[in-house]
């Protein structure tokens, strides 16, 4: 009898046994899904290795494992057969399914095993730019960064969500000289100014807004001697060091940039343990710096400090820019720092770096001088989780036809319109107040959102249609909150008519196929936390929305005339339902009340 949701494990352990039996590796009896749902529930594949092995018939080699399998593992399936050159496709009998399924309602992880012990563990997501707006680049990092989080936590690790704030390079001093162009009697400029500065900030947020992209633009001109860029590098180079006149224009940056982004984020349900940025590990920069120079692991190089890198291969990479010739410090050197931070302070030596994946070349040799400055232990684990690019019909990153890049608060209203108006055609929620509506239609829209970025393989591009984002059909975020709001419904029906639910009984296709696929909850766990991939759960879950449909057209659950196989549906629909919940809350997908 198979007692456990880990059906895979259960069946490979079998299969491996009469492999085994028959002088073959364990290893060969790995049973998968079948890969052909109209023939069998499963299937091996190992016979064909195995004959390699034996140097004999691979059909024989299926013949010897299927009659080496114990009498008590016979029982249970209803298929054995031998397909094609030696593929062996297997079904369980619907006792062995239903018994399989029935220790998930007693499970609160629902069959998903812990793979941490409280383990700490970073998950760096977000990057967002202090004085730069939000934008539908940054969807990605977020929404994946925030399902990881939730991912991680429930994998048994100790988390911690950092939004590592860029607010200590270049940019800030672009800021600082377009402030300074305006209002230069500022006493931010005057050097012998002794302080207090003032408390209220001179600029406002919208001044920010306009400032920020006239300055980037002087500062990328194609002038070999830009004047702008110097002067931006030189501000920055003095920021760093510590002016006390830039210093605090700059925290005026950061005070009324952080709300705005906190407002950007909040229909997202995003949030973060940490506000860091660069700027925090200003002071671990120095010590760090000088520990490298001691060691030798930095050298001098024509007035510049470097980090020389190799991979594991010895093949030489592009050197790790340490400390610039004007004293000015890089993204490498404040990414280090922060890793010297969270080892030494914060005692996290594992950490996931949520970043777009044109960045892989910065993080490959951030954590190779890591490990090379003994900045880190050589068993810590750092990991770039890297992802694809959102982008338009001609294959680059998404802008508006005038070239601007939308706004992240643009993409937010829009799909919660479409959610809205779809809503209102569907008669949902009519009858509630209006402000109970539009939350009902903001958790719609982000739904859409949500799912509709991370159904996607994390690590490809994919092009952007707006409409797709608020589409509520198919595979989509909406289409499975219905999903989960219609068995509700079942189950507060069933509560009304004081209908229990009780032990598992197939009795149809659709029952049988429900239930199967119930059981695959801990494989698409086990794939989304393994390989950091969200889609693997996005697929399930859409995939389990799927069956129940199938099974709610095919089984009249309320009409049932044999209470027995009702209560058996019943808590097919129980384990439907949370399953869904779990997911779609390991996603970062909030569930409204009704629709």
């Amino acid at each position: 009898m198979i007692t456990t949701s880990t059906i895979f494990d259960i069946l490979s352990a079998q299969f491996g046994a009469a492999f085994k039996a028959i002088g073959a590796d364990a290893a060969l009896g790995a049973v998968r899904l079948s890969d052909r749902p109209d023939l069998a529930q499963f299937q091996c594949n190992g016979a064909l290795a195995a004959a390699k092995q034996l140097g004999q018939n691979p059909r024989a080699i299926a013949e010897q494992v299927i009659a080496a399998l114990t009498e008590d593992n016979k029982a249970n399936f209803r298929q054995l057969e031998i397909a094609g050159p030696g593929f062996i496709n297997l079904s369980l009998t619907d006792e062995a399914l239903a018994q399989a399924a029935a220790p998930l309602s007693q499970d609160t992880r629902l069959g998903c095993p812990t793979y941490a012990d409280n383990t700490p563990v970073m998950v760096d997501y977000g990057g967002y730019n202090v004085a730069k707006e939000l934008h539908i680049g940054h969807i990605r990092a977020t929404l994946i960064g925030w399902s990881l989080v939730q991912i991680m936590r429930f994998a048994g690790h100790k988390v911690t969500g950092d939004v590592h704030l860029g607010d200590w390079g270049t940019q800030m001093g672009m800021l600082i000289e377009a402030v300074k162009a305006e209002q230069p009697d500022l006493p931010y400029f005057d050097p012998d100014f002794t302080g207090p500065y003032p408390a209220e900030s001179p600029i406002t947020l919208a001044d920010l807004n306009r400032l920020y992209p006239a300055a980037s633009i002087l500062h990328k001109e194609n002038d070999s001697k830009n004047p702008h860029a110097d002067l931006n590098r030189q501000a920055t180079a003095e920021l760093q060091a510590g002016r006390p006149g830039y210093v605090a224009l700059w925290q005026h940056f950061v005070n009324l940039s952080i709300p705005e982004i906190k407002a950007d984020l909040e229909p997202y349900g995003v949030e973060f343990d940490l506000w860091h940025g660069e700027s925090t590990v200003a002071d671990v920069m120095p010590p760090m710096i000088a520990k490298l120079k001691d060691q030798g692991t930095a050298i001098a190089d024509d007035g510049a400090w470097i980090i020389p890198i190799q991979t594991e291969n010895g093949k030489d990479l592009a050197p790790v820019m340490l400390v610039k010739r004007d004293g000015g410090v890089t993204y490498h050197t404040s990414d280090m720092g922060t890793i010297v931070n969270r080892v030494e302070n914060m005692g996290i030596t594992d950490m996931l770096y949520v970043v777009d994946g044109r960045q892989s070349f910065h993080f490959k040799q951030v954590f190779a001088a890591c490990y090379k400055g003994d900045i880190v232990p050589p068993e810590a684990k750092l990991e770039h989780i890297a992802f694809g690019t959102i982008n338009g019909p001609d294959g680059k990153p998404f802008k508006t036809r005038s070239g601007e890049t939308v706004k992240l608060k643009d993409v937010t209203k829009l799909v919660t319109d479409a959610a809205a108006k779809r809503l209102a055609e569907q008669g949902k929620a009519q009858d509630l107040t209006s402000k109970a509506q539009a939350k009902i239609a903001q958790q719609v829209g982000m739904a859409a959102i949500k799912f509709a970025d991370l159904s996607n393989t994390r690590t490809t591009d994919y092009v952007l249609d707006l409409d797709a984002f608020s589409s509520f059909e198919g595979k989509t975020g909406p289409y499975l909150l219905y999903s989960v709001i219609r068995l509700r419904s079942i189950l507060a029906k069933a509560a009304e008519q004081q209908l229990n639910s009780g032990e598992i009984k197939l009795t149809n296709t659709a029952d049988r196929a429900l239930a199967l696929q119930l059981l695959l909850l801990p494989k698409a766990f086990e794939q989304t936390y393994m390989k950091r991939e969200p889609h693997h759960l996005c697929t399930f879950l859409f995939e389990l929305a799927q069956a129940f449909s199938r099974f709610y057209n095919d089984c009249h659950i309320m009409d049932a005339t044999d209470p027995a196989t009702q209560a058996g549906w019943l808590r097919l629909c129980e384990l439907t339902l949370k399953e869904l919940e779990l997911g779609l809350t390991l996603l970062g997908i909030d569930i409204p009340e009704r629709m």
